[in-house]
């Protein structure tokens, strides 16, 4: 027997437990984040407002912090071999202040500036697009299976994968970015499209429940490895060009790889644990019950006799 066959036998309770698990403490971290910090993840400039800068230096984070302690200095760390710092609402006549220091002092900078106000109005409008988007996910997929079982074991696996990407953002470090948005939102459209392979092979192929499941396994693995290998070299080459060329890294990219790579991992999870052992759950409930009528159809015909 191969893995594969052995897999498909597991049954339903023992393949969810473990995402059930990941996804609990997926929540946890989020809350955590939440309540010392009062966001569930890292909010960027753009969402937060405030001034950012990329600058090539040889000097150290201390240094740095003791250099720009008389601004609204936030955060400091290194990022691909530039330093980032990452500075509060300021004035204006502080932050002009600011870049002209940074731009005097400093080649090869890069500065990202975003005003508070518009910062919230972008929040507002990223959190109605994940919204909007997850509310028209669960609206096909419903219209797609007409079942609810199904349909609700896609949403759910859609929802973990979000949300442990998230987690994995706040335990990295990474903010939530135009970038990151999009990855998010991404990740629900390839969550949606391994769940439905798994689906449609399940109820709507001929076969033994093993042998569909082993089919669809072989199908999705292959599907999100091509997509994982794609997206790991996009990484590699936005955080590491500067390393063997001129160019200088590309943050916006490195983090959508990055949140696409921990969503796709959370999905092979989600997909072939979670889903599958719903599925398998619901099939052979369904299976168990026609076997009931089956039987109390043979016990008619038996006393009609």
């Amino acid at each position: 027997m191969s893995r594969l066959e052995e897999y498909a036998k597991i049954p339903p309770k023992k393949l969810v437990i473990i995402p059930i698990i990941v996804l609990l403490l997926a929540l946890s971290i989020l809350s955590y984040f939440y309540v010392t910090t009062g966001e569930p993840v890292f909010m960027g400039v753009v969402f937060k407002g405030g001034t950012v800068a990329y600058i090539t230096t040889d000097e150290t984070t201390e240094m740095l912090e003791n250099e720009f302690t008389n601004f609204n200095l936030i955060d400091v760390r290194e990022i691909s071999g530039q330093m980032m710092l990452q500075f509060g609402p300021m004035d204006e006549n502080e932050k002009d202040e600011l870049l002209n220091y940074i731009n005097s002092n400093y080649a090869d900078v890069q500065i990202t500036d975003m005003g508070e106000e518009y910062s919230k109005e972008q929040q507002k409008q990223a959190l109605w697009a994940m919204v909007f988007a997850f509310v028209l996910m669960a609206m096909v997929v419903f219209l797609v299976f007409r079942t609810a079982v199904p349909a609700l074991a896609v949403i759910i696996s859609a929802f973990s994968d979000i949300v442990i990407a998230a987690a994995f953002m706040d335990v990295f470090r990474i903010e939530l970015t135009l970038g990151t948005v999009a990855a998010l939102l991404m990740l629900i459209g390839y969550s949606v499209d391994s769940d439905i392979l798994l689906t449609t092979r399940l109820l709507k192929r001929e076969g033994t429940m093993e042998d569909k499941i082993s089919k669809a396994v072989k199908t999705g693995l292959t599907m999100t490895g091509t997509t994982l290998s794609a997206i790991f070299v996009l990484f590699l080459v936005s955080s590491s060009m500067y390393l063997v060329s001129s160019y200088t890294a590309i943050p916006i990219l490195r983090d959508i790889s990055i949140v696409l790579i921990f969503g796709l991992l959370a999905d092979l999870m989600n997909t072939w644990l979670l889903n599958t052992g719903i599925l398998k759950w619901h099939l052979e409930r369904l299976e168990a019950k026609k076997e009931l009528e089956r039987k109390a159809k043979r016990g008619k015909k038996a006393r009609k006799k």
